[in-house]
């Protein structure tokens, strides 16, 4: 268990130092903000929806490993996925890092996403992990307010 513990770790802080799709997307449809006032975590999360499927979607933004590695997993996560696909992956993620159960035969198949299985321990570093996802739920309502962990 401690290879697999360790190929988390290491998928978290190569995800953190390279972060993939952190840039603005200029032609984005959908837009929305993000703060985590207990650790200073910002994020802008920007999304270009066809047909209701993500086109693109990328972010922007600062913050701690956790945040940033999984602001990046969950943009080549979506990518593709049809609207109701990505509530559904959502859905997961958040019932794997703050649900009360450890069952994991009710979520669907999260792939990578499954290294932030170890964030349940953390219930601070939660707000961590779920932020980006958040604010992609903000964006895809379309609300103009920042979304905040508090």
């Amino acid at each position: 268990m401690s290879d697999l513990s360790e190929f988390y770790r290491e998928l978290i802080l190569d995800h953190n130092k390279n972060p993939r799709n952190r840039r603005k997307l200029d032609n984005a449809d959908r837009t929305a903000e993000g703060y985590n006032p207990l650790c200073g975590d910002r994020v802008t999360v920007f999304v270009k929806v066809e047909d209701d499927v993500v086109k693109e979607v990328t972010f922007e933004g600062t913050g701690c490993a956790i945040s940033t590695a999984s602001a990046s997993l969950m943009t080549e996560s979506l990518k593709g996925k049809t609207l109701d696909e990505v509530k559904t992956i959502f859905e997961g993620f958040h019932d794997l890092v703050a649900g009360e159960s450890c069952e994991s035969a009710k979520r669907p198949s999260l792939g990578k996403l499954e290294v932030f299985s170890g964030v349940r321990q953390y219930p601070a570093r939660v707000k961590c992990a779920t932020l980006a996802w958040h604010t992609l739920n903000a964006a895809l309502a379309k609300k103009n307010e920042t979304v905040s962990t508090e």
